[in-house]
């Protein structure tokens, strides 16, 4: 080499270096990207370290997990040695076993683990040439294991074209720019190659290659091959082309003089993607092996494997340039020759038979299909698309192109997908109308997701279902079943009573020809408190077979978990999942999945981290234009503001969620706006709005029917009530909880029933027996915002009843987690009772926050001795509002009674008592 001497100095430390790291190389086609990584696989050797070679393949880049198994083809014996669940996890991505579809995190850790033990033995060195060209699925779980590297023996190097875009451009790993040639190392390596060269010609060659390399060795036999003799200035194919177009020129014309059998081998081994250059991939998996093509190597076409003794191409634009050359029919006839060689690999087998087939033949659709199923199993669901809308094209009949372009649009609108979803079943010719039952999906999901008009697609799908039903559907079908999931989801956001009721006889009607998974979301997406006894058994046995299920399987059983408060029990899972989801482009189940974990971090109070995955799903939503996903996130994000106390944007969130929600219908996303609306008042203690706003959602003594808040709300009416005077309609409602059997429904509906019949019964010892059952149960713990609210409850009545010293425990109990969590409210309303017990306490950080111009008012009239009645009819305010301000002053100024206002307001910076 010429000219490289820094960047060889950074790969000679690269290699030199202790521990594990990984390396970009990037820079344009020709630069001499592959000569350094040579290089670099030279230096390892040399200092013994095991060097495993892979290249990206252009006709492999949507084969899911084709570039992985490269890499790990050589390490194969090694995963005997790994427990069962990494050794399951190999099978099923190489296709050798069923089950669902691993993560990038969970096979990523799992190659580590394999890397990890190849490397106790000897230190590896990966290298990948063309990485740009690795498959999706190859690329994130690289991109993972190289950022995980440190503290290993494992090194990885990555070779990519700086004019193709690749998912290693999102991978956060350091990079190594290579840049052309300065004009005097140009000078130089061209005299070395090419000494006495004609000045004119040794000009022009300067000229156009631009410091490039490649060009410096390949252009200088062409422009002296048969133009002795001519102006330079007149040469064709120069001036204002491309430099890559220039070498496949010149690539092009050495293609065109070999004899028809050579540029078929060379056709077939392109197509098959043999490597490329001293990189070339040594799978171990069956490839084309091109033969007779000495013809090709002697004019500087391909090269000879050192390790294999096969023809290899000397560079990737050689590859490009013979399929680039190839008629149809010559690319057909190639890929013919490779279906029949890969018969046994059942994805390459079926995408080279598609390639060959022109006209309608059912076997390659029916190979298509195949295919497109074991993608989705692996994580290829965006893959997987592409090969069923093959396979439609594919189809002898109407009903199958229809049945596969329904299959296609499924997927795709499940994914996110929804522009093609509907391109999908637009392009259906087969159907006799447009409302088939996969146009009917395509536009709902269309008209569900980016628009949240629930009531046309609502109406849609269930006609759509009727009609199925009307037909005289007797066995299971593959779309009723998609329809119904999609009913189910749409009512889900629609939340009235009409439809569901309607969707309960539609059911019914049905009998087995639904799912039981389909019954499990039925039960637990409507109405909870009438249909949720016995959910989660139900949801813990779908879960016990995780292989059996589809990505949209995993996120619905996990909505319905929400539904029962057992979602903590699969977020593992669903943090395992969603990377993968999201980065192969199933969108849909990601984002469904992402609020999963949003809901479950606030809901065991990891609020920092569900503030970054609420503000992480916003971004996505808001990129993909799914307008119902986009005010979905915003919704838990004011719910999650609200909890923190942070009001001024709980209240900003849930006037733009109102708005866009209820003119159309989605009563899913009102209800929390309304819920909003109460956490936010309650946190600033506004008892009064906050009543108002938890008798929106339902009915004090009742439980409004498919109103999934009623029951999530049951703690926030009973407080607000109590705090405004209203102890038969909270006595009512805490006893309506115990009635509907609410502790059988879900652990947290348990542990609020109990803390709400603890707080509105006047029988002391029933009291202390209930607050103590809510205090000491299980799953307590879970749910420490609401068990802090309790405590705190427990602890005011304690100090009431039993003394000061009685009361200390809850309520230190109470501001600490507070105080751990984040609500600084609350911390203070717990921290001025327990100063009231005679227990000195550190403010928190919101502590003696500004009264407003109107809370400052009421106080000072307090401090002078009027009552709240007669404070009220001076500032024309109902005396239950005045209470709920004095409220709200009371810990502001860290105080709890009355007596103490007059000297609390004296010691306020730069105020004077009025």
């Amino acid at each position: 080499m010429v000219g490289r001497e820094s960047e060889q100095e950074v790969l000679s430390q690269f290699v030199a270096a202790s521990g594990g790291r990984a390396l970009i190389l990037r820079g344009d086609t020709g630069v001499g990207k592959s000569a350094l990584l040579d290089h670099v696989a030279e230096l390892a050797a040399d200092q013994k370290l095991r060097v495993i070679r892979a290249a990206g393949v252009e006709a492999e880049s949507e084969l899911p997990f084709a570039g992985l198994h490269q890499f790990l083809y050589p390490l194969l014996p090694y995963i005997d040695r790994l427990d069962d669940g990494h050794r399951s996890v190999f099978d099923v991505v190489f296709g050798r076993s069923e089950g669902a579809p691993p993560s990038v995190m969970t096979l990523g850790i799992a190659v580590l683990d394999l890397l990890s033990l190849a490397a106790s033995q000897k230190p590896l060195l990966l290298v990948l040439d063309d990485g740009h060209w690795l498959d999706a699925s190859s690329t994130e779980v690289c991109g993972f294991v190289g950022r995980r590297l440190t503290g290993s023996s494992v090194k990885l190097v990555v070779v990519l074209r700086s004019d193709v875009a690749s998912g290693f451009d999102t991978a956060a790993l350091p990079e190594l720019p290579v840049t052309t040639l300065s004009e005097k190392t140009s000078e130089q390596l061209l005299d070395r190659h090419y000494p006495g060269l004609d000045p004119q010609v040794r000009r022009l060659v300067l000229d156009e290659a631009q410091g490039n390399p490649l060009a410096l060795l390949e252009l200088p036999p062409f422009v002296r091959g048969g133009r002795a003799g001519r102006d330079p200035e007149e040469l064709p194919g120069y001036t204002g082309i491309p430099l890559p177009q220039r070498l496949q020129h010149v690539y092009g014309a050495r293609i065109e003089a070999l004899g028809d059998a050579v540029r078929a081998e060379l056709l077939r081994g392109a197509l098959d993607g043999v490597g490329a250059g001293t990189a070339a991939a040594r799978s171990g998996g069956t490839r084309y092996q091109m033969k007779d093509a000495d013809e090709a190597a002697a004019c500087g076409l391909l090269d000879i494997d050192p390790l294999t003794g096969d023809f290899v191409f000397r560079h990737p634009l050689v590859r490009s340039t013979v399929v680039q050359m190839a008629t149809p029919n010559e690319r057909r006839a190639a890929h013919a020759v490779l279906a029949r060689i890969h018969g046994d690999d059942l994805e390459r087998h079926a995408t080279h038979l598609a390639a060959s087939t022109v006209d309608p033949d059912e076997r390659v659709a029916t190979a298509l299909e195949a295919a497109a199923d074991s993608a989705t199993r692996r994580g290829g669901a965006v893959a997987a698309v592409t090969w069923l809308t093959r396979a439609a094209e594919l189809s002898e009949s109407h009903e199958e192109r229809s049945r596969r372009l329904g299959s296609a649009a499924f997927i795709a609108g499940h994914v996110g997908q929804l522009d093609r979803a509907q391109r999908l079943v637009g392009s259906d010719s087969g159907s006799d109308n447009g409302e088939s039952p996969a146009s009917v999906i395509a536009t709902a999901y269309v008209a569900l997701y980016e628009d949240g008009d629930v009531r046309s697609a609502q109406r849609r799908v269930l006609a759509a279902i009727e009609n199925m039903r009307a037909d005289g559907v007797r066995e299971p079908n593959e779309m009723l079943v998609r329809l119904v999931n999609l009913l189910l989801a749409i009512n889900q956001y629609a939340s009235d009573e009409p439809s569901w009721v309607r969707t309960h006889e539609l059911l019914g009607s049905l009998g087995d020809l639904v799912p039981f998974t389909s019954h499990i979301y039925h039960d637990a997406w409507g109405d909870v408190v009438r249909r949720g006894a016995g959910v989660h058994e139900r949801v813990e046995r779908a879960f016990a077979d995780l292989s059996a299920l589809e990505p949209w399987d995993v996120s619905r059983l996990s909505v319905a978990a929400y539904h029962v408060d057992i979602l903590s029990q699969y977020r593992r899972h669903l943090q395992r999942t969603v990377d993968r989801e999201l980065e192969t482009g199933a969108v849909g189940p990601g984002i469904t999945m992402l609020h999963l974990i949003m809901l479950d971090q606030m809901a065991v109070g990891e609020w920092d981290s569900a503030e970054r995955t609420g503000q992480r799903t916003l971004e996505l939503t808001t990129s993909e234009h799914h307008a119902l996903f986009a005010h979905h996130t915003r919704a838990y994000l004011g719910l999650l503001a609200a909890m923190r106390g942070q009001v001024g944007r709980a209240r900003e969130l849930q006037a733009v969620v109102d708005a866009w929600a209820r003119p159309r219908g989605v009563g899913f996303l009102t209800q929390i706006a309304d819920a909003i609306g109460t956490t936010a008042a309650l946190s600033e203690g506004d008892y009064e709005a906050a009543y108002l706003h938890a008798i929106g959602i339902t009915s004090p003594g009742s439980f409004s029917p498919y109103a999934h808040q009623a029951s999530r709300t049951l703690l926030d009416l009973v407080e607000a009530a109590l705090h405004t005077g209203r102890s038969e309609q909270a006595r009512a409602h805490a006893l309506a909880a115990r009635d509907a059997h609410l502790p059988d429904i879900s652990p947290r509906l348990a542990l609020i029933t109990y803390g709400a019949l603890a707080m509105t019964t006047t029988d002391p010892t029933e009291a202390d027996t209930l607050y103590n059952r809510a205090e000491t149960h299980p799953a307590a713990a879970t749910f420490p915002f609401e068990h802090a609210r309790i405590r705190l409850a427990h602890g005011i009545r304690l100090r009431h009843t039993q003394g000061r010293k009685a009361a200390r425990l809850s309520l230190t109990l109470a501001a600490e987690t507070f105080e751990r969590l984040g609500a600084p409210t609350w911390a203070e309303r717990a921290q001025a009772e327990l100063r009231a017990t005679g227990t000195p306490t550190v403010a928190s950080s919101a502590h003696l926050a500004a009264l407003t111009w109107q809370e400052r008012r009421i106080a000072d009239l307090a401090a002078g001795g009027l009552t709240n009645k007669e404070i009220g009819e001076r500032m024309h305010l109902s005396p239950r509002t005045v209470s709920s301000h004095l409220y709200r002053v009371f810990p502001k100024l860290g105080i709890t009674s009355r007596a103490a206002l007059r000297d609390a307001l004296g010691k306020i910076p730069g105020e004077q008592n009025a």
